[in-house]
């Protein structure tokens, strides 16, 4: 599987990647076994999170790539502390809470390091100067090789581009979320920086199930009935290529500064057809402008 290199760092990260947060604990012998699977295919790339099941997921991830760490860029993430009661959690940027969280995090992935560690989010009223520094102490320290943020605003995208020393920004980006295009990813070209894009397949809706994975109140700025009429003309039109996932996941893939995408997958089948995709080719300008044309130039605007 081709390899592309994550901003000015020297890691190398798999073109696909591997979102582990719709794998469950219920489900581990499961889970280790595809993910399994997907470091056989080539996959290099896992992203995790200390929020998803209470860092439970850190836990299953440790134990499945227990004796393949050299395999392995694990990437985890930091910033959000769940509540006592466990029923949501508060934003904590802290230098403080960082320095705390990533040995749970070590401890949880039974690891002695981690290759990419990401800010969980962010606001324009973060520390970013103490937030960076925790990351920096971090690296010097050992725990950690490299440092991003993960995030879908411009301004507090462009704050930690200008102030920090991230290699790469983790962004919801696919054909029917277009809105890295306009701001982040010419930001990240102009510095070396990389996207990892997240959410590549729109919840499900850019493959051959998307009829079932329609909701009544459509997608991002999408109608249901608008949705549609575009799935099905896309489908249409991009049927030969190869399968509709695997175009997604190709056009995420287009703009060179995103180094990998990381779609989640919770069946063998839908993980076989994500990983298929590093054999088919890279899409044509053509096709690339065709899918321009049918699909929307999103612009993030709330909360910037």
């Amino acid at each position: 599987m081709k390899k592309n290199q994550l901003g000015n760092s020297d890691l190398y990260v798999s073109e696909i990647g591997l979102g582990c947060m719709s794998f469950s604990q219920e489900q581990e012998q499961k889970a280790h076994y595809m993910i399994d699977f997907a470091l056989d295919q080539g996959v290099n790339f896992l992203d995790t999170a200390d929020l998803y099941e209470f860092g439970g997921n850190e836990e299953m991830v440790g134990k499945a790539i227990k004796g393949k760490r050299s395999q392995v860029i694990l990437g985890t993430k930091v910033g959000n502390r769940w509540k006592e009661d466990q029923e949501g959690w508060d934003w904590d940027p802290s230098k403080a809470y960082i320095k705390e969280q990533v040995k749970n995090s070590l401890k949880r992935l039974q690891t002695d390091y981690i290759d990419l560690y990401q800010l969980h989010g962010g606001t324009l009223e973060d520390p970013t100067e103490e937030t960076s520094e925790a990351f920096e102490e971090l690296k010097k320290e050992g725990y950690i090789r490299y440092y991003g943020i993960s995030s879908i605003r411009p301004n507090v995208i462009r704050r930690f581009v200008e102030q920090s020393s991230i290699v790469s920004v983790m962004s919801q980006y696919s054909i029917l979320d277009r809105r890295p295009e306009e701001e982040t990813l010419p930001l990240l070209s102009n510095k070396q920086l990389s996207l990892i894009a997240r959410g590549p397949l729109a919840k499900g809706l850019l493959s051959n199930q998307w009829l079932t994975k329609l909701k009544e109140n459509g997608y991002l700025d999408y109608k249901q009935d608008e949705l549609r009429s575009i799935l099905e003309l896309l489908q249409e039109r991009l049927g030969g290529v190869a399968t509709f996932a695997q175009v997604a996941l190709r056009y995420a893939l287009h703009d060179p500064t995103v180094a990998t995408v990381i779609p989640g997958a919770s069946r063998m089948e839908q993980l076989e057809e994500i990983l298929a995709t590093a054999h088919v080719p890279d899409l044509s300008h053509e096709v690339i402008r065709e899918i321009k044309s049918l699909t929307k130039e999103n612009v993030y605007s709330a909360h910037r």
